[in-house]
């Protein structure tokens, strides 16, 4: 392993001091040369990333033409923040109507005051394209199999499809389950007890004649990835009780299949920005993740795409607070977030001068930032009392992002009351 020494000199060397987006300008401009634009996050509850990351992406719309954001969050509840941002619905006065949408655990990662002037931005921005250029905003997750499955149903009802009846007997299978998706993962591990076949009889039908009539332009897009999302979700419950590895994969898969589909829609020129956690969008392979066979979007969109067609900005902090709660489901709560242990990256970037900073990495510096650190990653649950025992994550830094941007002292999300 570099010597800290070694590491702090060499950012100091290569590091540059930001205060606003036009200090990061030499950044974006890079990372616009590429189709997609993988924007990070190393908590899923600190205000100043979800600021930068949206600053970031309005100056990539309005200066470089990018078409959608896609972010860690459910279709059917990012579906109407697009609603909204397209004016495709006459029900959402303001952005914290449609924020309304998000009511599964963790809400405050979309439904939260930060999001909101993005929102705003992206709406009065799309007043003056036409339907089709519009700039979309998508959730690419695959937590929804309820909700995705109630979609499905809902809009087969509405158009008085002939398949209504399939849709029905899978959402029927399904709703002994009633969003407890982890408990038909036990079923279907341990009691045999699944929906397999109903859904596979339904999604064949919707495969055969997916191109219904439909009675608005994204009408076959939000049926076509709700349909993708009930796919891979009932795959990722049915396999998350008895192998980590393997659900993670799905789950990782499934936000690639996701993105290819909006990428397919909005266009082959068409350029899109991912929000997503630092574990979802840094290469797998540049960390321990490799040595038990998980992938991640970093990894498969470098290889789906080529590398060049892909910029992956990591981001991360020294200290300050975050929203997450302390077991899944708990309520959110604003923690402290210790100093950075000693010797991690993020302790390094803070010795290395106590201010925001980016580094970009190239064959220049590469070598420089390609030893193995322990690089902080905090999720949706924490609990800073076992800092010390899996927070930091082994990782090769410019091989696992192109550039990382640094936030030496950060704060909380603010929640929607």
């Amino acid at each position: 392993m570099i010597h800290t020494l070694d590491l702090t000199k060499a950012i100091s060397d290569h590091a540059s001091r930001f205060h606003t987006i036009e200090d990061l300008l030499p950044l974006l401009e890079e990372a616009s040369k590429a189709k997609y634009v993988l924007l990070g996050e190393s908590t899923h509850g600190t205000s100043e990333f979800y600021s930068i990351r949206a600053d970031i992406s309005k100056w990539l719309i309005a200066h470089k033409g990018f078409q959608f954001i896609a972010v860690e969050g459910d279709w059917p509840s990012c579906y109407e923040v697009n609603r909204y941002i397209k004016s495709f619905s006459p029900t959402y006065k303001k952005a914290t109507d449609a924020l309304q949408a998000f009511r599964r655990w963790p809400r405050w990662m979309w439904a939260n005051e930060e999001i909101i002037p993005l929102l705003d931005w992206l709406k009065q921005h799309n007043n003056e394209k036409a339907r089709k250029q519009k700039v979309g905003f998508h959730g690419i997750d695959v937590y929804s199999l309820w909700e995705s499955m109630t979609e499905i149903v809902t809009y087969l009802e509405k158009i008085q499809s002939p398949y209504i009846e399939k849709a029905k007997e899978a959402f029927v299978c399904f709703e002994p389950y009633h969003k407890e998706m982890q408990l038909y993962g036990v079923s279907s591990t341990f009691y045999g007890q699944d929906c397999f076949e109903e859904l596979v009889n339904l999604l064949e039908s919707l495969h055969q004649n997916r191109h219904m009539n439909m009675n608005d332009d994204e009408a076959e897009l939000n049926l076509k990835i709700n349909a993708l999302a009930v796919e891979n979700a009932e795959r990722y419950y049915r396999t998350m009780v008895t192998n980590d590895s393997e659900s993670w994969n799905i789950r990782d898969e499934h936000m690639v299949e996701a993105l290819d589909e909006l990428s397919n829609y909005y266009g082959k020129e068409a350029k899109g920005i991912v929000w997503e956690h630092n574990t979802h969008i840094g290469d797998a392979r540049a960390t321990d993740m490799a040595s038990v066979g998980m992938v991640n979007v970093g990894q498969l969109t470098r290889e789906k795409y080529g590398a060049n067609e892909v910029y992956a900005i990591g981001f991360g902090t020294y200290e300050g607070s975050v929203i997450a709660g302390t077991k899944w489901g708990e309520p959110a709560q604003t923690m402290s977030v210790p100093k950075a242990v000693s010797g991690s990256f993020e302790d390094q970037l803070h010795q290395a001068g106590a201010y925001n900073k980016f580094i970009m990495f190239n064959e220049t510096n590469q070598k420089l930032f390609s030893n193995t650190i322990g690089h902080w990653a905090i999720g949706v649950v924490y609990n800073s009392q076992y800092e010390h025992l899996g927070n930091y994550v082994p990782s090769r830094i410019s091989d696992r992002y192109n550039a990382f941007i640094h936030v030496d002292q950060s704060k909380a999300l603010t929640p929607l009351q």
